[in-house]
């Protein structure tokens, strides 16, 4: 790929790219009927109400038809516009080029066809200049907004919103909203994590910010659907789906390299006072495991017992489920990835074992001298508060001791 830039205009006002403070990239693919209109609006708008200096960047990403020609005359009559010309399609790769390439402080996107209100430009990348965010959205779908779209594109961002709440768990509300700034240095850390380079690459973006613990503001647009948009709305779906699927399993993996970025931009959560840091969404994925691990558990005692006895049983089965769910706990709750410690972790879940085993045995050792003869569902009962106290020292256990480093 290469890139050419095209100067600006050369007088030097308040807009001068050696001063901007924000930097409006437009990517354009063979545009050449709109872009001069829609850039001289923009840059009217600009120059009237954004009180710090500006530039405007047209990236061209290989158009076939007389775009650049537009662009090139844009940039010699209008101060503070810039021409950034890519030899290859992509719309992730333009604005990566863009990015990479400006010294402003503020970096922000728009499509070409201005469906976006303007005004809500300023309120975009104010939370980014104040430093109270680190990436600002535009987003169609909060209250507030309002929204001039067919039903189908409508049905169609809906839907991929919610297949993002359901596969990536995201907490942003509109991924697709051409209408997108971010914090220069913030894209200096975040934009080499991100592989795509077309249509997904907005959605990437937010995800890996979210995930490293960066404020995301978002902002209700007032949007009229551009009727002449020339999306594939096919080719651009599988290429989403074939994204959610590769970040997902780079997520799963562990392979994203987050952690440096959560230390140096992400915010820590809010707890409650006393109440560590992660424990509560810990405590919520340890249930969950705990759940699952007592039903196999109750399940495997109940094939066994008439075939061993209940002290035999119980300790089959409760030496089954105490190495999936260290495991599991392992991998879920404390996020530990990769095959270092395994071994150590399950020995420490063994004594984990043993201590459980000390508890539902002492407890059915109990129960049967303080009554030889009891109900079936006596004996369940006991075993059940049994491991619900082991379940409650072995979370203390695991957090404090076994993997205390997670």
């Amino acid at each position: 790929m290469t890139t050419t830039t095209f100067p600006r205009a050369a007088a030097i006002t308040r807009s001068s790219a050696a001063t901007a403070v924000l930097d409006v990239v437009v990517p354009v693919y063979n545009e050449e009927r709109d872009l001069d209109t829609c850039v001289r609006r923009l840059h009217a708008h600009l120059t009237a109400t954004f009180p710090y200096p500006f530039r405007i960047t047209v990236a061209d990403n290989a158009s076939t038809d007389g775009t650049l020609a537009v662009a090139a005359g844009l940039a010699r009559d209008l101060t503070g516009v810039e021409v950034l010309h890519l030899t290859e399609k992509g719309r992730g790769r333009a604005l990566r080029a863009a990015w990479d390439a400006s010294d402003a402080p503020v970096l922000a996107y728009m499509d070409v066809d201005l469906s976006t209100d303007l005004n809500a430009l300023l309120p975009l990348v104010a939370p980014l200049l104040s430093g109270h965010s680190d990436v600002s959205i535009g987003t169609r779908l909060a209250r507030g907004s309002r929204v001039v779209r067919g039903a189908k594109r409508q049905f169609i961002s809906r839907s991929y919103n919610l297949l993002l709440r359901g596969t990536l768990q995201v907490g942003f509300s509109d991924a697709q909203c051409g209408f997108k700034a971010i914090r220069k240095d913030v894209a200096e850390q975040l934009l080499p994590l991100v592989e795509d380079t077309g249509w997904f690459f907005d959605t990437e973006l937010l995800v890996l910010a979210q995930r490293a613990g960066l404020r995301i503001h978002e902002v209700p647009v007032d949007w009229v659907d551009d009727p002449d948009s020339r999306v594939d709305i096919v080719s651009t779906a599988v290429a989403d789906l074939r994204g959610i699927a590769r970040l997902g399993r780079g997520l799963l993996n562990g392979t994203l390299p987050l952690q440096a970025l959560r230390s140096k931009f992400g915010r820590a959560p809010l707890v409650a006072a006393g109440v560590p840091a992660a424990m509560p969404s810990q405590l919520l994925r340890f249930a969950a495991v705990g759940v699952l691990s007592t039903a196999a558990y109750l399940l495997l005692f109940a094939l066994l017992r008439p075939l061993a006895g209940a002290q035999a049983a119980n300790f089959a089965a409760l030496l089954v489920t105490a190495v999936g769910n260290t495991a599991l706990n392992r991998r879920v709750t404390f996020a530990v990835r990769g095959a270092a410690n395994a071994g150590r972790h399950q020995a420490q879940g063994l004594l984990l074992f043993a201590l459980g085993l000390a508890l539902t045995s002492g407890s059915l050792a109990l129960l049967a001298s303080a009554a030889p003869v009891h109900p079936h569902l006596v004996e369940v009962l006991v075993l059940v508060i049994a491991n619900l106290t082991a379940t409650v020292l072995r979370f203390v256990l695991m957090r404090v001791w076994v993997f205390r480093k997670a």
